[in-house]
């Protein structure tokens, strides 16, 4: 069994609990209001913008047996620069406020997310990224394509709302691939744990963040201000 076969059985039941997230059940069932993917987007930018710091903070500490993989890193960091304004600019073509999404806080499941993904690349196994890769990617080729179109559909929303789920849903069929390629070449016992349980507790983070979606509210901008955004 190769180490990406044995990271989906490893993380079958922790998989099963974001895909359980009524969130993400009603939204494929075509069931969504404005507020909540606005505050989705606003939590998908709390945790995208900084998917290039933590790209550069975990190539800066892989160890020398592991610098193959630094170009793999900024493979990956090269493609994500701008991510986190496409994000920002879909939330004002739906009529939010991009800026008091900007100036809030994030959810506190997001801001674990992120803050769980910094430690794993400054304390514990910088590899363990590939963990975060896996679930936020994996996801996004299972769900994020299909969710755009059901989203439009339901609220009537222009193409230039779904940005960040249609762009990002077709390079992550992409990176799956190079993802799989990186998994095999490790072969380190300890390096793969990291991605295992960082993966995990990326499922279950990242399912919370789901299911903290109604307690998240992002401000509509003035009918006037919308139409010139």
């Amino acid at each position: 069994m190769s180490f990406n076969e044995k990271l989906i059985e490893a993380t079958r039941a922790d998989r099963d609990f974001l895909m359980a997230a009524p969130q993400i059940r009603d939204t494929l069932a075509g069931t969504i209001s404005l507020r909540r993917y606005l505050a989705f987007l606003s939590q998908a930018w709390h945790h995208v913008r900084h998917t290039v710091p933590l790209l550069m903070a975990a190539g800066s500490r892989l160890p020398p047996r592991l610098q193959w993989m630094q170009k793999d890193m900024i493979h990956y960091l090269e493609e994500e620069v701008g991510h986190d304004a496409w994000i920002l600019n879909d939330i004002r073509a739906a009529g939010g406020d991009a800026d008091a999404v900007q100036a809030a806080a994030p959810h506190p499941a997001t801001d674990a997310l992120v803050s769980y993904v910094y430690d794993t690349v400054g304390r514990r196994n910088p590899v363990g990224i590939f963990g975060m890769v896996y679930v936020l990617e994996g996801t996004s080729v299972a769900v994020a394509l299909n969710a755009a179109d059901r989203i439009q559909a339901t609220l009537g929303l222009p193409d230039n709302a779904f940005t960040y789920l249609r762009s990002h849903g077709h390079l992550d069929q992409e990176h799956v691939g190079d993802m799989a390629g990186i998994l095999a070449k490790l072969d380190d016992p300890g390096d793969q744990a990291a991605v295992v349980q960082c993966a995990k507790v990326m499922f279950w983070l990242y399912g919370s963040m789901f299911r903290g979606l109604d307690e998240v509210t992002v401000p509509m901008l003035p009918q006037a201000t919308r139409k010139s955004a």
